[in-house]
């Protein structure tokens, strides 16, 4: 979905590893939650209480889920991440993302 409607946007930025990775929260009509962000190259590792679904746009990264090995995506691409966990990230190039939170 290259488009999204009917939403509320948080104006305040999400901002995480001094600025290198930020992102804006939006809620959709039923409640769902996503955000749309932006990663400058890092590495970075996450945690997560709810599951997750990421869908990276565009950028070149490298990805270690849960009890899995190192894995370079190729954009655009998606990935689950299962509920309270942690990921790490391997940030190549300026990376486009959007999270869903599946509660």
């Amino acid at each position: 979905m290259s488009e999204i409607k009917n939403i509320t946007v948080k104006k305040e930025a999400n901002i995480y590893y001094n600025g290198q990775v930020t992102s804006r929260t939006i809620t959709f009509e039923d409640g769902t939650v996503q955000t749309l962000g932006i990663m400058l190259p890092g590495d970075y590792t996450f945690s997560t209480a709810e599951a997750e679904i990421m869908e990276i746009m565009s950028g070149e990264l490298n990805i270690k889920l849960p009890n899995e090995e190192w894995k370079t995506l190729n954009t655009p691409e998606t990935f689950n991440v299962p509920e309270n966990s942690s990921f790490e990230l391997q940030i190549k190039t300026v990376t486009d993302y959007c999270c869903s939170y599946i509660k």
